[in-house]
């Protein structure tokens, strides 16, 4: 009972995060639709493999459906996550990507939009209806109602395989993100710079362009006979210079 009460807080809380998904439903199969394909036609394939990115291919972190079912940590995962992994995409193909997909909610606070939950519920609606036709249609007998059954669980698997494709090419492109694999790329450590240093007389010149022909470095070097010898003339300044009582009182220094 607190397990469950649990979870529900935990739903409850994700209608309260603020960032949203790289890409919603409806443009995943414009973002990248090669993924989008294989994710239809290999849906377990493709659950497996982002179920061990999103754990950053440390299977030891591998909890059954990531914790959210109470058969979690049941499952004898320590021994062989792997295994466990693989039986979970094969036979609860539905629970592993929607516990990839709140394993990546709850990491990186990212909300569902409304048109992603439209999405979803119709998916679910649809379910439930050829589920209701197929026993309407099983108790009454009616060939009609039969095939009706039949085209509406048609349509619903069909409905079912392509949102979960597109979830599936969602969550790939969250970690694309996350990996750094498109987008502005990170910044790059400056190269180091020469500093001055106290036994220099003069900062280096590197990074400054050289001077231009004929004008002489600044300050010139102590070998080429700079300051010239003699220079100041003895006697500089002139004894009694400044005259006595200059300046003058009350002027302002």
């Amino acid at each position: 009972m607190a397990a469950s009460q649990a979870h529900l807080d935990k739903m409850q809380l994700r209608q309260n995060y603020r960032n949203l998904w790289h890409t919603d439903l409806m443009s995943t199969v414009q973002h990248d639709p090669p993924y989008c394909c294989l994710s239809f036609w290999c849906g377990p394939c493709v659950s497996y493999m982002l179920r061990k990115r999103a754990l950053y291919d440390d299977m030891s972190r591998y909890v059954c459906c990531a914790g959210y079912m109470p058969c979690s940590g049941r499952c004898g995962e320590s021994r062989c996550p792997e295994f466990c992994l693989a039986t979970e995409v094969f036979l609860c193909f539905g629970n592993s990507v929607a516990s990839t997909r709140f394993l990546l909610q709850d990491e990186f606070n990212i909300q569902t939009t409304q048109c992603d939950n439209c999405i979803i519920g119709f998916m679910f609606c649809l379910q439930q209806i050829a589920c209701i036709f197929s026993i309407v249609a099983m108790i009454v007998g009616s060939e009609e109602i039969s095939e009706a059954s039949q085209i509406l669980s048609c349509l619903s698997d069909m409905v079912y395989c392509t949102v979960c494709a597109c979830m599936q090419t969602q969550h790939k492109v969250e970690m694309d993100k996350r990996d750094g694999k498109f987008g502005p790329q990170p910044m790059t450590v400056p190269p180091a710079q020469q500093m001055s240093r106290l036994d220099q007389p003069y900062p280096p010149t590197v990074g400054y362009p050289p001077p231009a022909y004929g004008q002489p470095n600044y300050p010139p070097p102590q070998s080429a006979g700079y300051p010239p010898a003699g220079y100041p003339p003895s006697g500089y300044p002139p004894a009694g210079y400044p005259p006595a009582g200059y300046p003058p009182t009350g002027y302002p220094k």
